[in-house]
């Protein structure tokens, strides 16, 4: 009469064992879900993705400091590529001057009305010229803040009779400013000057 209790204890046993190793099981499965849906959050973090031309492209997040030359020499040449595309119309040049200088403080305002004090806008759209700039270097110095930069560009002059070249140098510094809709660098020139602006060539149109 023993032997059937000992055999349901056994049986017990067994399946309570079973029982644990099945729990244990799940709580380990159970765990490294959970970790691995913490490293993928951690990892979706670091990417963003923006939506151009109908298209979805993944952007890599990082820190400013990993970013800091690319970012600052864009801006620099964003900002020559707004000042210096002109095309013979006024509303065109004063927004892209708008934009251009959301970028720079009051030395690129200075630049801008020197040049229409000359009257060297007013040409511009009365002699039906377009102006391009193609940058050829930035040379920026990010030792310390405010990071030095010299800008070496060409300039394309288109008249009706003719196409004049140009060299044209620029430097200034660039200090840290919040990042807007209006600068998304977050840079912002400063004591910016023009230090050569002279004709390469003049060919005939």
């Amino acid at each position: 009469m023993f032997q059937p209790t000992k055999n349901i204890d056994t049986a017990f046993r067994s399946m309570r064992m079973l029982m644990m190793m099945v729990v244990a099981a799940s709580l380990a499965v159970c765990g490294y879900a959970l970790y691995q849906n913490g490293q993928l959050a951690a990892r979706m973090q670091d990417r963003v993705y923006i939506l151009a031309n109908g298209k979805a492209m993944e952007v890599l997040a990082g820190s400013r400091d990993d970013n800091l030359v690319a970012e600052a020499r864009d801006h620099v040449a964003t900002f020559h590529e707004l000042f210096f595309t002109l095309d013979p119309d006024e509303k065109s040049i004063a927004a892209g001057m708008k934009r251009a200088l959301y970028l720079a403080d009051g030395s690129a305002k200075r630049q801008y009305d020197d040049l229409m004090e000359t009257g060297y806008i007013s040409g511009v759209i009365s002699g039906n010229v377009s102006q391009r700039i193609s940058i050829d270097s930035v040379v920026l110095n990010t030792v310390r803040e405010p990071y030095a930069f010299r800008c070496f560009a060409t300039l394309h002059i288109m008249r009706a009779t003719s196409v004049v070249t140009r060299s044209l140098v620029s430097q200034g510094t660039l200090r840290s400013v919040a990042r807007s809709e209006h600068n998304p660098h977050g840079f912002l020139i400063e004591r910016w000057e023009i230090l050569e602006n002279k004709d390469l060539k003049v060919e005939a149109r």
